[in-house]
């Protein structure tokens, strides 16, 4: 989205860029609105770089919808393929097609800052990461899939914690919107205000509806006992720096390296590689710090290299006085010492050894040489661990 817009407002925390407010960006939803001539608007979710999120009554169906309204401007290729992944999942909901948010309707809108399409699907509870924000040990209770993407031929390609949904009870559909705001709170609103002092623009709303916490904090929540889903679909590889010329496929593997981090991270207390104010020559170093050196041919190209590893630094030796994380050090610090403070199960004896096995295998260097999301489903740790829990989930 383009960031030219002049005009400043006061900052308000949880809230879009207000500046986007502006032909081509955000549509000016308040509570009350009626889209569609059917969706009545009564919560605010979120919002993300293109698009806000509604919760809204049904009135024809009298149940609870979540509408992602898109800015004008949005990338039409991911809303296409979030809706044509929808609309699939609705009549297919084996092999993982019960993890895509099924489309129930999508119409478009106009408004003051041009069209915008909107997409209707069930509402979430929240992320894997706002439940683990929301945490005091940061730990969870595990589940996994993404062999349905794959068989639509389509990447996710930005897959972490925060584009795992967790789907709500469908108790909530039995709410009154009194009995809704009664439990999870009353929409609260904050004045928009320009920093000049001069009256908002058409295209900009009065008041911001602050998000409404819909979720629990991770520790009390049982994967067994819950749902998840995948959502925010975008074409980014992990591997582009050292392969930045390569087509991305369904075939890459990209798709599998990112679901590895994030199996860790259902685990751990930490993710697995920290990328939190860290360069790319930070995290490259990381990287080979835990799995091991890089093939010689990323390896030529990584110009420093040397302010990690020696001349050998191909077969991973640090250089003196740098502190080195390996992946049985994170393993223990941020999996296992935590867990058992918590007093929750930690993956031990041959368990642990399937796991790693599996995540290691997922994050290998070359992407072809990762395994196909059906070979994930196929590995000891799935077949022994992971997909019983799935048995739970999905009865």
């Amino acid at each position: 989205m383009s960031t030219a817009s002049q005009i400043r407002y006061e900052f308000l925390e949880d809230v879009e860029r207000l500046d986007d407010y502006r032909p081509g960006g955000y549509h000016p939803i308040q509570l009350g609105d009626r889209l569609h001539e059917r969706y009545r608007v009564v919560h605010r979710l979120g919002h993300g770089t293109f698009s806000t999120i509604w919760l809204a009554r049904d009135d024809q169906l009298s149940q609870y919808v979540a509408i992602k309204v898109c800015t004008a401007d949005a990338i039409q290729q991911e809303v296409d393929t979030l809706s044509r992944l929808g609309e699939t999942a609705l009549h297919k909901k084996s092999d993982g097609g019960n993890l895509i948010p099924a489309i129930l309707d999508r119409f478009s809108i106009q408004g003051p800052n041009d069209r915008h399409c909107c997409l209707v699907t069930a509402p979430a509870r929240c992320s894997l990461a706002d439940t683990r924000e929301r945490s005091v040990c940061g730990l969870f209770q595990l589940d996994l899939a993404l062999v349905y993407i794959h068989e639509q031929g389509l990447v996710h390609g930005d897959l972490h914690l925060g584009n795992i949904l967790l789907q709500l009870p469908p108790a909530l559909d039995n709410l009154s919107e009194e009995e809704l705001c009664n439990k999870y709170g009353a929409p609260e609103l904050e004045p928009v205000v320009r920093l000049d002092g001069k009256p908002l623009g058409q295209g900009v709303p009065s008041h911001a509806t602050l998000p409404v916490w819909l979720g629990e904090r991770c520790e009390n929540i049982a994967l067994s006992d819950t749902k998840m889903l995948l959502t925010d679909f975008e074409i980014r590889p992990p591997e582009a720096r050292f392969e930045p010329t390569n087509a991305l496929s369904f075939a890459s593997g990209s798709d599998i390296w990112s679901l590895g981090c994030t199996t860790w991270s259902l685990l751990s207390q930490r993710p697995l590689f920290d990328v939190l104010l860290a360069t790319e020559d930070d995290v490259a170093a990381q990287q080979v710090d835990v799995l091991g050196s890089l093939p010689t041919e990323w390896w030529d190209k990584w110009e420093a290299s040397s302010n990690y590893f020696t001349k050998a630094g191909a077969h991973g030796h640090p250089i003196e006085g740098r502190c080195v994380w390996s992946w049985d050090r994170r393993f223990e610090e941020w999996i296992q010492n935590p867990r058992l403070e918590e007093g929750m199960a930690t993956p031990d004896g041959r368990e642990k050894e399937a796991f790693f096995a599996m995540v290691r295998w997922m994050l290998t260097f070359k992407p072809g040489d990762r395994p196909r999301a059906k070979q994930v489903l196929e590995t000891e740790w799935m077949r022994e661990w992971a997909l019983p829990e799935c048995g739970k989930v999905w009865g």
